[in-house]
């Protein structure tokens, strides 16, 4: 199947709708006279005739009249498919972010977004590591990752861990010496802050001036969301994200008091730029950015 030339027909259908070449090229942000030669051309294609001019009078011919009633809405589908691949669903939206993030940080939060925004749908797809930016994982993300063209990068926070212990550890060292009296419990260390085993311990050492004690018994865990949990049941100390410790947590553990660590990662919430507008996206970007005031 032979297409016409697809410039032309976009041009055909704005001055048959508006009835007017200068209205028109105002429109498609071209001249009059680029739209009078599109309009030729596809004339000459089609052989007919779409335009009658009577003066400064502008009308459909017959087959002008036809040919707009079968080209219009196969526009409006073209430009309805283009604007969901651009900028999603309305009402939809698609958020790709860390899985201990979404767990312990946006999920116990996500019951106000809901109630100011009940007509916005929001589907979390948790990751394991850095996200995919592309459609298929999601419409916007939440990243350590800044990308650098193509997309908005609105800043979140940056990432600053602090030591916590379950409340019954914390009873045993709160009148103790620290941080000496961390060194009698295990220390759980999570290989995902640093990519590195037990990095997370000497960095804060060495942050704090503090000596990391040869003989600790030191445990690994992947991920922090892991090792926060094992220290819930008194397996041991180790670091959580200041934003990521709920007041539910709190039940549970207490952040020893102490400096913190400062990882380097600044998170993001991300999304592309074709999608700045998308009244979805800024209220979830305003609303993440509150979050983390």
């Amino acid at each position: 199947m032979k297409l016409p030339p697809l410039r032309a027909v976009h041009c055909f259908e704005s001055v048959a709708r508006n009835l007017s070449f200068s209205t028109a090229a105002a429109e498609l942000s071209v001249t009059q006279s680029a739209v009078s030669h599109q309009i030729r051309l596809l004339e000459d294609y089609l052989g007919e005739i779409l335009f009658i001019r009577q003066g400064r009078k502008l009308s459909l011919s017959e087959s002008g009249e036809q040919y707009l009633e079968e080209v219009s809405p196969a526009i409006a589908s073209i430009a309805k498919a283009s604007q969901r691949i651009r900028e999603g669903e309305q009402g939809t939206i698609r958020l790709a972010l860390y899985s201990s993030l979404a767990v312990k940080w946006l999920i116990p939060r996500l019951s106000e977004f809901k109630r100011l925004y009940p007509d916005i749908e929001l589907t979390l797809n948790m990751v394991a590591e850095d996200p995919d930016l592309s459609d298929k994982t999601g419409d916007c993300f939440i990243t350590v990752e800044q990308p650098t063209r193509n997309y908005v990068a609105v800043p979140l926070y940056n990432e600053v861990l602090y030591p916590v212990c379950s409340q019954k550890i914390w009873k045993e060292i709160h009148d103790k010496p620290l941080p000496e009296a961390i060194w009698d419990y295990p220390i759980l260390s999570t290989d995902s802050v640093f990519r590195e085993r037990g990095r997370d311990w000497k960095k804060w050492c060495e942050a704090g001036g503090i000596e990391l004690p040869k003989t600790i018994d030191m445990q690994h865990f992947s991920h922090m969301l892991l090792a926060v949990e094992a220290a819930k049941y008194d397996q041991g100390i180790t670091f959580a994200n200041g934003y990521m410790v709920t007041e539910r947590d709190l039940q549970d553990l207490v952040m020893i008091p102490s400096h913190g660590l400062e990882t380097g990662d600044h998170f993001y919430f991300v999304y592309k730029n074709s999608r700045a507008r998308q009244p979805e996206i800024k209220k979830l970007a305003n609303w993440l950015q509150q979050q983390c005031v």
